[in-house]
């Protein structure tokens, strides 16, 4: 099984609280970050997709300066709430994201980012995180 992603000394700061909230400034550009609603610890969801077919990779979080990394180098870069630290996907894994595009939802609290995706996305060795289905009814409509 491929080594789940981790940051590694160098490529990351290690801030005690992540940048991007209301009293933490970050090198996001002033227009983006004033669009985003953030949660009370600075976070936005971000929902990964692989780019050319739509196929939903991964759900991670991003506080303004990773955002900006992401928009800036092209590497998907997230913000690990258990690590408390920045991450970029196959940093360690060798499995990269590429960054084709990012697009903001209505409400400004989550992030679309669409990837060209190398190898496993989710840190078990899956090619996507969402690999367990769930029992649903029918959901048919009768009148």
């Amino acid at each position: 099984m491929p080594e789940p992603d981790a940051p590694t000394s160098g490529a990351h700061l290690s801030p005690p609280e992540p940048p991007g909230g209301p009293d933490r400034p970050s090198r996001l550009d002033p227009e983006i970050a004033a669009q985003l609603r953030r949660t009370p610890d600075g976070l936005v969801a971000a929902v990964v997709r692989q780019h050319d077919s739509g196929e939903v990779l991964m759900v991670a979080w991003m506080d303004d300066e990773a955002l900006h990394r992401t928009l800036t180098t092209g590497r998907a870069t997230y913000w690990s709430r258990s690590r408390r630290e920045y991450w970029v996907k196959g940093a360690t894994s060798g499995h990269h994201q590429y960054v084709r595009s990012v697009a903001l939802d209505c409400d400004g609290d989550a992030v679309l980012v669409s990837v060209d995706q190398v190898g496993a996305a989710c840190h078990t060795g899956q090619r996507t995180c969402f690999f367990t289905e769930l029992p649903v009814a029918s959901g048919e409509v009768t009148s």
